[in-house]
């Protein structure tokens, strides 16, 4: 080879090595004391133990009561259980909320104390809880709960999504909880999916923008050393989720290779970038490949070319999902094989005691290497002395006086103000005066529960109140605005909730046209019942008949009707729009939506 070219190839490398400062391609350097102590750690192990620091399983599994998918109330750790989960299989995680509802931090307390000290007395190893924290401390009563992700986007203020993602990991380290699986980042491009509202939109600027800001936020500045008033951020849904085909939840994607890596995949890029220290993977299907199969976007994408040296965590079951949905693979057994040498660090299990016996044989019959295991088993472990955990695994709740203060609650009021959007106001009607005499109808007038749509408080959200009875919903706002006598209330419409969110009452719409008589203007509120994840899916975009026919009988009054739309995702109002002399898009704006949309209004 020419000297010349030798030279140059060699000065170039060093640029390279110089720019980058040994750190990776991301930027971020390790903790090489913390990296000895993994070293310790992981020489001492054994397989048994290794193994269960990658399994996740939910803590109704270890509660008491009649089977593994519900808890007695009021909750109570089984010791049994809990010496089956820890004690025999080492198990390293736990996630989620007993009988899908929200919790104390009391209750919190005293339960993440209970599982720790078991785990510290099995292994030495702290146990990591995990949680849904999407929009404020989802599962803690008396945390503040924000604006969907959705309606943050609509702010376009980075600054609101950063700060309302430190007030949800301060409430959420009040719960001893230190790990969200937030914020939710795939690209809506599909209105019918179910997710849209958790998600921050179609556009993968704003997307990346928001969610490095909530990565910030979680965790503070100092990956390395999260502190006690933060907690780990989990990014989701590793990728393209957000655009099944069929529109379904949990369905297969086909995306181009190139809007893969330049749309799908730049959000990912920048928030890992920005240090966030655990990724959780679509659950669905690109391009025919399973995600939480596929080596290429796990390892190649993900470990390799951006040097994450965090966790990679399934979702809910899905790696029985590769046997029992996606049919690709023979037996549960494979299935673990290809999600573990995909790039898988833990499975969100989560009740099926047999993944750790099944990857122990996996990896005594060299079908997954020892290596691969070694490796996750660190980054777990990395993530648990990043956090803290093994310094202080519980804390006392007390140390967090400021959980659900009125600042924080400032603070949510202040995203709920900003995510509102008008999208029409015909002859500037409004403001409405002061003195109007108002007609609140719909069935979105007087509920706390579509105010803040599903994961909150519950998976649904179906439990919403039960726990918001000190926040106003819309109908009440406009009372303390407007006056108790100014505004009544006939909803004309109203959801059946105990039943599937679409279902409605039979219409009264007749008394609603009959109260519009006594109205200057008519604030009609449609749009949906809180849902989440699959059973959100929907055939129809179109707003219900029932909603449209309220709609079309109150604009034949010829009063004013100003249009109030809450909702997770953009549902058709072509038929009714024209007769609305002003249409406001609230979204899901969170226990503070009435208040805002009064003060709009």
């Amino acid at each position: 080879m020419n000297t010349n070219k030798i030279f140059f190839f060699s000065f170039f490398i060093l640029l390279l090595t110089a720019c980058n400062g040994g750190t990776g391609k991301t930027g971020m350097t390790l903790d090489t004391g913390v990296e000895k102590k993994i070293d310790s750690i992981l020489s001492q192990m054994t397989l048994e133990e290794k193994v269960g620091q990658m399994a996740q399983f939910t803590i109704d599994l270890i509660g008491k009561g009649g089977n593994a998918y519900f808890s007695n109330e009021p909750f109570e750790v089984d010791p049994a259980m809990l010496d089956t989960v820890i004690g025999k299989y080492k198990v390293g995680s736990i996630l989620n909320t007993s009988n899908n509802r929200a919790r104390t931090t009391e209750v919190w307390e005293n339960t993440i104390r209970t599982i720790q000290q078991r785990a510290l007395q099995e292994t030495g190893i702290p146990v990591i809880y995990g949680i849904d924290a999407i929009h404020g401390t989802t599962y803690t009563a008396g945390g503040v709960l924000f604006p969907q992700a959705i309606g943050m986007a609509a702010t376009f203020n980075t600054g609101l999504m950063k700060e309302g993602s430190r007030i949800t990991a301060y409430e959420t380290r009040a719960s001893n909880i230190p790990w969200t699986f937030a914020p939710t980042m795939d690209l809506g491009r599909d209105a019918r999916w179910s997710r849209q509202w958790e998600s921050y939109g179609e556009d993968a600027y704003l997307n990346a923008q928001m969610a490095v800001a909530s990565t910030l936020g979680f965790q503070g500045e100092d990956r390395n050393n999260v502190g006690s008033q933060h907690v780990a951020a989990c990014l989701k849904h590793y990728m393209g989720y957000g655009v099944p085909v069929s529109g379904k939840d949990r369905t297969p994607a086909v995306i181009p290779e190139n809007d893969l890596r330049e749309k799908y995949f730049e959000p990912f890029r920048a928030s890992i970038e920005a240090g966030a220290l655990s990724v959780m993977v679509n659950s669905g299907m690109i391009n025919g490949v399973s995600t939480h199969a596929d080596y290429r976007l796990l390892t190649q994408w993900l470990k390799e070319d951006l040097d994450f040296d965090g966790v990679i965590v399934t979702d809910w079951a899905d790696v029985q999902n590769l046997l029992s949905r996606d049919r690709v693979a023979a037996d549960y057994k494979e299935a673990v094989k290809k999600a573990i040498n995909a790039g898988i660090d833990m499975v969100m299990e989560p009740y099926n005691l047999a993944f750790c016996p099944t990857l122990i044989q996996l990896v005594q019959e060299d079908q997954v290497p020892m290596k691969r295991i070694d490796d996750a088993v660190r980054r777990v472990l990395r993530l648990k002395y990043r956090l803290g955990l093994f310094d202080r695994p519980y804390w006392p709740r007390e140390e967090y006086p400021d959980f659900g203060n009125s600042g924080n609650e400032e603070a949510a009021k202040a995203a709920a103000d900003e995510s509102i959007t008008l999208l029409k106001n015909d002859n500037n009607i409004l403001p409405l005066p002061p003195a109007a005499r108002i007609l609140v109808a719909g069935p979105n007038a007087h509920s706390m529960r579509t105010l803040n749509g599903g994961w909150s408080y519950s998976w649904q959200g179906e439990k919403v109140e039960e726990f918001a009875q000190d926040y106003n919903t819309i109908y009440e706002a406009l009372q303390q605005k407007f006056g108790a006598s100014n505004v009544r209330y006939e909803p004309g419409v109203t959801y059946k909730m105990d039943g599937q969110y679409f279902e409605e009452n039979a219409p009264e719409i007749a008394k609603a046209v009959t109260a519009a008589g006594g109205a200057d203007y008519i604030v009609l509120c449609l749009g949906e019942n809180s849902y989440c994840e699959t059973p959100g899916n929907l055939d129809e975009l179109t707003l219900s008949e029932n909603q449209t026919e309220l709609a079309l009988a109150l604009q034949k009054t010829g009063k004013p009707l100003i249009l109030v739309l809450n909702e997770g995702r953009p549902r058709l109002i072509r038929k009714i729009e024209p007769g609305a002399m002003a249409v406001v898009q609230t979204y899901l704006p969170g226990n503070f939506g009435g208040d805002a949309l009064a003060d709009i209004l």
